[in-house]
């Protein structure tokens, strides 16, 4: 009882700032379950965190909807495409030892925020929409009345989400600390677009990823865990989705390169 107790506010500070940046909150979660369980195995880890991950991940999507920023059409496919690539990685996570998972999750989290640092800048500059052959074109349009138009290449972005769903399910972080920068830097997607878009990819991919794990009996052991969690991003993705409202897209994009520095460096170093 007590362990369920202090992981209900955890759950609700990881649902928080994971909806705020649209990265689910596995990213944080996972380096969190490593320390606190360093005797389970990895899928098992990555299973609490997906399990998790959908939860925060639907709980934030229905706070996005009320916002009017999701957009479903290149979500939905996006989110279609993620699937295959999730139900393989969650399967090769077990195949994996604990210290070389350790390693690889370390140094893919460094290498995320050395990106979102390098392109952090340009996203101070109004983009113009580009309209070349074979892109769409997609204006959404929020509950503020704020008019989003952008365009971008749909085979890029299927294929990145079949990347994404796979290298996110393996590692249990859900993916939206790949899929976000993937949607602002490589699809043009406005920063609040994609942060929302995100999350609703992510209810799915985590959805097929933790139906792999119960199906292979990985969450038996750790029902509590994964409950208390769960409660807790319910309510915390709430919190995120409306203090996302308030801050400006930049300001989220260096949150999540910084939190990505602090956690891959501390991992990779677990490794060793």
């Amino acid at each position: 009882m007590i362990q369920f107790l202090w992981l209900v506010p955890l759950g609700f500070l990881v649902g928080a700032f994971g909806t705020l940046i649209g990265a689910g909150g596995g990213f944080i979660l996972v380096p969190i379950l490593l320390l606190l369980y360093p005797d389970k195995s990895p899928d098992t880890i990555t299973g609490i965190s997906l399990a998790v991950v959908f939860f925060n991940a639907l709980s934030g999507s229905f706070a996005y909807s009320r916002m009017k920023r999701i957009d479903y059409k290149s979500g939905i496919m996006f989110a279609i495409a993620t699937i295959p690539g999730s139900i393989f990685g969650s399967v090769t996570t077990s195949y994996v030892p604990r210290q070389l998972f350790n390693g690889i999750f370390g140094v893919i989290l460094v290498i995320v925020s050395i990106f979102l640092i390098v392109r952090t800048k340009k996203e101070t500059i109004e983009k113009n929409v580009v309209i070349k052959k074979g892109y769409v074109t997609r204006t959404v349009i929020d509950i503020e009345g704020v008019k989003h138009t952008f365009s971008y290449n749909p085979l890029v972005g299927i294929i990145a989400s079949v990347f994404v769903g796979l290298i996110s399910s393996f590692l249990g972080i859900g993916g939206g600390i790949i899929h976000v920068p993937v949607l602002i830097n490589m699809l043009n997607y406005p920063v609040h677009i994609a942060t929302a878009t995100s999350h609703f990819v992510l209810a799915v991919m985590s959805l097929s990823g933790t139906a792999v794990h119960i199906a292979d009996g990985v969450l038996q052991s750790s029902v509590i865990q994964t409950a208390a969690l769960s409660i807790g991003v319910l309510f915390g993705a709430q919190l995120g989705a409306r203090l996302s409202e308030k801050i400006h897209g930049v300001t989220i994009i260096r949150s999540l390169a910084a939190a990505l520095a602090i956690v891959g460096i501390r991992i990779f170093f677990m490794a060793l």
